[in-house]
């Protein structure tokens, strides 16, 4: 067995019994990898000498008070997105291939306090524009259950290095479903906090309005633990929010008598596949043998989700990616004759396809006499969306529904297509544009053996309720203890 199959709280009990020790930790993450990489390709980057060392030094402190923490000597991944000191981030971009950061993202400087320890850089898709991590300048990622299908993305790497028992956990980032489509396809836990609650300082922009930092691992309590590590206000970013962090274990009661919950008929309407249908009713079942209730509602204006969300990232990724242009840092073209030259090759050799068809759109929309038609009008689609959540919250303590409205789907079968490829996030997108979190676990499998997620979505700030209803679910059910055989 193992030892990641263990989960946190079990994990940290071993090794304060010293019956494991921290090498054992990162010697499992670093022989599965090994094991499987081959299959998987899930990494960009591993950092296996500093590790070890991190290892060695973390087990002359076990014991200590300075041991205490649950998250210590725990190995983790960190999507190629977020900025490591000295550890190679790309963010998947050939425009990046040699950067090495001289700085920590906020979100690295808690993990380091918590005392984790940084296995290496997961693969994504380019700039996380994409949903299925064939994006990337470097590798296709694979799906552990199917290596003939895709793992989701733009966080399919971090999905995929936990479906596959490389690391019991990692991070990823969410602008329009990237966490929690991911983890529908590979049988994960993932979650999307809500705008604000964790700090954006390093990691690496698109969506500026719409980016999130967010765990996925195998099961909600350690989501839940890993949540309370990295989350809270951050001077560096004032787009964190300054509200209270509470102790997210807490809420783990499995107790969801008298829970009201909402389901919209738009994500069980046209669109979603009969499996994904399925795969809900019977969780609200379920739901219901624990005590809830649920209701039909709408959410009348997710119908323009897509196509606010496509004009909204990509106006917002059109002026974030303008920094890349081969002066400061990054991949420079090396046969440019004047500046202007110098930035055209650059990003026309250092960016991928659907980088430029979305900086495109971005420009396009905040051009002069199409601002109006386009980027105003998506504002304002964007602020019906958020209101259809709020009315809808006012009744309701969750929103719940498929993450993904198909299991995985093959390699190749939509890379050709943007549109459809855009459609796969149609359920996943309101949740950013609202800004409110939401969570994707496992709750069934199709035909084919592929996993399917079920989708919790719950009011600003209110993760601990998302967290208990998502748990109880889990408890009641054993889709979690599923896993692929590679």
């Amino acid at each position: 067995m193992s030892l990641f199959e263990h989960k946190l709280s079990e994990l940290h009990e071993l090794l304060h019994k010293k019956e494991v020790s921290v090498t054992d930790l990162v010697d499992e993450s670093y022989k599965r990898i090994n094991e499987v990489e081959g299959q998987v390709q899930a990494f960009l980057t591993l950092d296996e000498e500093n590790a070890r060392a991190k290892a060695k030094e973390l087990d002359a402190k076990l014991g200590t008070d300075e041991s205490k923490g649950l998250l210590f000597g725990m190995p983790i991944g960190i999507k190629d997105n977020i900025v490591t000191k000295g550890l190679r981030t790309t963010c998947a971009s050939k425009i990046l291939e040699n950067f090495d950061p001289i700085y920590d993202a906020t979100v690295m400087n808690k993990l380091h306090t918590a005392e984790t320890i940084t296995i290496g850089k997961l693969n994504m898709d380019e700039f996380a524009m994409g949903s299925s991590t064939e994006n990337s300048a470097y590798q296709k990622t694979r799906n552990p259950w199917n290596t003939e299908t895709v793992p989701g993305g733009s966080s399919g790497g971090s999905a995929a290095s936990v479906a596959a028992g490389e690391v019991p956990f990692s991070l990823g980032s969410d602008t329009g479903g990237s966490i929690r489509q991911p983890a529908a396809f590979t049988g994960t836990v993932g979650l999307k906090p809500t705008y604000g609650r964790v700090s954006r300082f390093g990691l690496v922009a698109f969506g500026s309005s719409l980016d999130q930092i967010g765990p996925i691992t195998r099961n909600v309590e350690d989501n839940a633990y890993l949540l309370q590590a990295i989350a809270g206000v951050d001077a560096n970013d004032a787009t964190s929010a300054n509200v209270d962090v509470p102790n997210y274990a807490t809420a783990l009661t499995g107790d969801i008598k008298g829970l009201r919950i909402a389901v919209p008929k738009e994500y069980l309407g046209e669109g979603v596949g009969e499996e994904a249908r399925e795969s809900v009713m019977a969780a609200l079942k379920v739901l219901e043998g624990l005590g809830a209730t649920w209701e039909e509602v709408s959410l009348p204006h997710s119908k323009y989700g897509v196509s606010t969300y496509y004009l909204l990232s990509s106006s917002e990724a059109s002026a974030n990616l303008a920094r890349f242009d081969g002066v400061r840092y990054g991949y420079r073209t090396p046969d440019a004759e004047n500046l202007l030259d110098l930035y055209k090759k650059t990003r026309a050799e250092g960016f991928g396809d659907e980088v430029k068809r979305r900086i495109m759109l971005g420009t396009f929309a905040l051009s002069s006499g199409f601002y109006d038609a386009y980027y105003k009008k998506a504002q304002q689609a964007r602020t019906l969306i958020k209101k259809d959540f709020t009315d809808v919250f006012e009744k309701y303590d969750v929103i719940l529904g498929p993450t993904t409205p198909t299991p995985a789907f093959k390699i190749g079968e939509k890379i050709n297509d943007p549109l459809t490829m855009y459609a796969n996030d149609i359920l996943t997108i309101p949740v950013n544009l609202a800004g409110v979190p939401g969570i994707s676990v496992p709750c069934g499998f199709s035909s084919e053996g592929l996993p399917l997620g079920l989708q919790i979505i719950g009011k600003h700030f209110d993760e601990s309720t998302v967290y208990r209803v998502a748990h109880a679910f889990e408890q009641a059910t054993d889709f979690h203890k599923k896993r692929p055989q590679l």
